[in-house]
């Protein structure tokens, strides 16, 4: 347990020495004042598209943050001998990893409640609290994807760009799925093919367009039973995140 509380609080220490407060500091101020402009332009229900958008830039900001620092922190450690050196100790690869993650999901708490903060100004306090919970979940997702594809791939650039991917993909599923059944393509035998294509994509990857929905902030129609069913969501994934990761971990030859 104190090997796996140093690699954690090695994992914090390094996002502050590494400056990615300032970096979550800076983007929240430019999220506030893009939503602050952009309210300012609309004719009617100014606080209701000014909190939308201000929830939307953060969570984007953060999952961004949070991708880049996972990917680029293991490729640091990955290349500069470090990982090799704790995985000649007697410590096993899962607890390693499992370390790793508990860092990282300590990494994620503070940006999900400075979110919430920032929002509770311009929402309902109700639906803020539901919606940073499912922030929180939702930077844990990503967190273990950019942690999967940091140690499955070799290079940084490769990494990112499919953790990124993996999200995007999981954002837009469902519009996908609903675009691919009506207007993608005015073939039937392409359409259909086109959707069940989606339709799989969609079944293996969490419905990630549930999460932190602006509808919670402007409507206030979240529920206790929507954010327990988007805990339970990630609670498969990131098992199913781990026991790949895990496996991949260790058939390497470090």
């Amino acid at each position: 347990m104190v090997a796996l509380t140093a690699i954690a609080r090695c994992t914090v220490r390094e996002a502050w020495r590494g400056r990615l407060p300032w970096v979550m500091a800076a983007l929240a101020a430019g999220a506030v004042g893009i939503a602050g402009f952009a309210s300012r332009l609309a004719l009617a229900e100014t606080t209701l598209l000014h909190a939308a958008l201000l929830g939307a830039l953060l969570r984007l900001a953060c999952t961004v943050s949070l991708v880049a620092f996972t990917v680029l922190s293991v490729m640091r450690e990955t290349q500069g001998r470090g990982l090799q050196l704790l995985m000649a100790m007697a410590l096993p690869r899962g607890a390693w990893l499992a370390a790793r993650f508990a860092g990282l999901a300590l990494l994620a708490a503070p940006m999900a409640l400075a979110c919430g903060a920032l929002l509770a100004l311009c929402a309902a306090p109700g639906q803020v609290l539901l919606w940073s919970l499912s922030l929180l979940c939702e930077l844990w997702l990503v967190a273990g994807v950019g942690l999967l594809c940091a140690l499955a791939l070799a290079h940084p650039l490769p990494a990112l760009a499919a953790s990124l991917g993996f999200y995007g993909l999981a954002r837009s599923a469902a519009a996908l799925q609903l675009a691919a059944r009506h207007q993608l393509a005015p073939d039937d035998a392409l359409r259909q093919g086109t959707a069940w294509a989606f339709d799989a994509i969609a079944t293996l990857l969490p419905r990630l367009d549930l999460y932190t929905r602006a509808s919670w902030l402007i409507y206030s129609d979240g529920s206790w039973t929507t954010l327990a069913a988007i805990a339970g969501q990630t609670a498969v994934y990131l098992t199913l995140l781990g026991a790949v990761a895990w496996f991949d971990l260790r058939r390497k030859e470090l």
